[in-house]
């Protein structure tokens, strides 16, 4: 899963990356509110932790302004300011959630496993392809009813080629979904897990990831 994390506070915000990074969440990492508003924007994340005291624009006209877009992903609010005031005014900008600092990050992990659920089991628990299955709720992929040893990295790679089958998705739509931000484009990491999936999923006469030349690769579709 990949986040998007809005703090001024660097060292709350190390801290903070830190925690979730050791939890398998990618995680991305913005202090300035208007340049966070458009990576939002022109990103795919999963959810947003997003603090509303902010330099250039605020947390709370980046939630107004994302739903006005009609960007419905899951909104953690967190500020010091924890009176009924400020809380209906988060909620009422269009956050799902709001947490006053200082909070444990247990308690933020726990939250943030809680609102990634809801949409998901909405569509599906379950994506079946060929013999491959992901099922949401065990964050596991089997292939013939027999679990795959996978790497953390390795099922977020597997993840997000699955959920986005029949696409075209070029190696710099899947480091930007499944690595930090930061990672540089021109590495070559994309090719190497595909490589390390493709021993692990094909078997004889199956070819579930397709090379597309010279735009990247595309998973098999249902």
């Amino acid at each position: 899963m990949k986040l998007c994390l809005v703090e001024d506070n660097l060292e709350l915000a190390e801290y903070v990356k830190r925690f979730l990074e050791k939890r398998d969440f990618v995680l991305d990492h913005f202090e300035n509110g208007e340049i966070a508003f458009e990576r939002i924007k022109n990103r795919s994340y999963d959810l947003v932790i997003l603090d509303i005291m902010l330099p250039d624009k605020s947390g709370l006209e980046i939630v107004r302004d994302l739903r006005k877009e009609e960007y419905n992903l899951p909104i953690i609010m967190l500020t010091a300011l924890g009176d009924l005031e400020n809380k209906t005014e988060a909620f009422e900008s269009g956050a799902d959630d709001y947490l006053v600092k200082p909070f444990e990050l247990k308690e933020l992990e726990l939250r943030i496993r809680a609102l990634l659920k809801r949409p998901k089991m909405e569509k599906s628990e379950k994506i079946k392809i060929g013999k491959l299955e992901l099922d949401f709720n065990k964050k596991n992929i089997s292939k013939g009813g027999k679990d795959l040893k996978l790497t953390s990295k390795e099922y977020q790679v597997l993840e997000y080629l699955m959920r986005n089958s029949g696409k075209i998705l070029s190696r710099e739509n899947i480091l930007e979904n499944c690595w930090d931000w930061s990672y540089e484009a021109f590495t070559n990491i994309v090719d190497v897990y595909i490589k390390r999936l493709r021993k692990k999923i094909n078997g004889k006469n199956e070819e579930y990831i397709e090379t597309i030349r010279g735009l990247g690769y595309k998973f098999r579709e249902k």
